[in-house]
């Protein structure tokens, strides 16, 4: 079966952060700029992937991070790619709104540093694309790039890649986060940049759905890899998600 290597210091994890910092991304959700909740999520994340790796005082590199922002271009916010340890060293990047959304660029570079890391990647688990954003893209369409990401492959499976739509996108809204069992169909969405999405959105692997259940959901496998979020709580399970690569 596949997507059942875990993460340890041996066979640490990647994944690769996408993030638009489009000038919506400064536009209100719950009182607050998205951006903020966005900021605030990701500081989370960090912390749990640091608990998942920490034996008494030592924080083991079970994941290695890239993280790029994106407007009018993709910059790159950590550097490279770096271990869970040292991006909390460095302390986590605050990120602010501001221009357009060249979504396309922004899979380039996660499609090209997966091109130089895939040949070192066997034996580790396959590797993940968090992408987020809150609406379409303003320059090329970047599913022909996506599908190529998705198309990459190790010997635990195909790249993974999870879609975090901030926005309002589902027919039937979401009372409960934590009942909700995840999107099974694209005709569950009445937004067609979100359809587009689902698209290319990944299925959740049960071992994925197993650690997000442990964390108080109840996402089933199968569902996609697509989270719309028009609350903070929907944001806060959509980076869960993103951090659930099972761990020893």
């Amino acid at each position: 079966m596949p997507y059942t290597t875990v993460a340890t210091a041996r066979t640490p994890a990647l994944i690769i952060y996408l993030i638009d910092i489009s000038g919506s991304m400064a536009d209100k959700l719950a009182g607050r700029a998205k951006i903020e909740h966005v900021n605030e999520a990701i500081g989370n994340i960090l912390g749990r992937m640091v608990q998942r790796s920490t034996k008494g005082e030592i924080v083991s590199p079970r994941y290695r991070l890239a993280m790029y922002a994106y407007s009018d271009k993709p910059f790159d916010l950590l550097g490279g790619v770096e271990t869970i340890s040292d991006v909390v060293k460095k302390g986590r990047p605050r990120l602010s709104a501001t221009n357009a959304t060249n979504t396309y660029d922004a899979f380039v570079m996660a499609r090209d540093l997966l091109k130089r890391e895939m040949p070192n990647l066997r034996g580790k688990p396959a590797p993940m694309v968090c992408h987020l954003t809150d609406g379409a893209y303003t320059t090329a369409d970047p599913e022909p790039v996506a599908r190529e990401i998705m198309s990459m492959s190790n010997d635990d499976g195909e790249v993974l890649l999870e879609n975090i739509y901030v926005g309002s996108a589902l027919a039937k809204p979401i009372t409960d986060v934590e009942s909700w069992r995840g999107l099974a169909a694209e005709n569950e969405l009445t937004d067609d940049y979100a359809r587009s999405l689902f698209r290319i959105s990944s299925p959740v692997p049960k071992s994925y759905a197993d650690v997000i259940q442990q964390e108080g959901y109840s996402l089933q496998a199968g569902t996609r890899m697509l989270i719309p979020c028009d609350t903070k709580e929907l944001i806060e399970l959509a980076f869960t998600m993103s951090g659930a690569t099972p761990t020893k």
